[in-house]
């Protein structure tokens, strides 16, 4: 049976590796985040800021994932967090917006603030 000393080097030795593992794979982005950075929007589309919301003094942010089509279109949207009465409208504005063109599809995501003073 191993000995408190070599169960604790073990676990330090373990958790080492979580923690080179989880900063290897987060300094490396594997969706396109990088080469999004470098697509400027040409065309932003400010989203209409829904009655019901206002009425409420509802705020807020949108955070969409967004697929940019090689020609710069918005080809796919799906919603990651905000508020339900807010997402249709960021959705569709969002999906009006138009980004450089570049050699292949690029995905990234976009946050989008609702504010009622706006």
């Amino acid at each position: 049976m191993p000995s408190a000393q070599t169960r604790r080097s073990s676990t330090a030795f373990f958790l080492l590796l979580v923690v080179v593992a989880a900063i290897a794979i987060g300094s490396h982005p594997t969706h396109g985040f990088a080469e999004e950075r470098e697509r400027k929007v040409r065309v932003r589309v400010s989203p209409a800021y829904p009655d019901i919301a206002r009425k409420m003094g509802l705020s807020g942010m949108v955070k969409l994932q967004v697929v940019i089509s090689p020609n710069g279109s918005v080809k796919e949207t799906k919603v990651i967090g905000g508020h339900p009465i807010l997402v249709t409208a960021a959705v569709d504005a969002v999906k009006k917006w138009k980004f450089d063109s570049a050699n292949a599809e690029t995905t990234g995501t976009l946050e989008i603030k609702f504010d009622p003073g706006n």
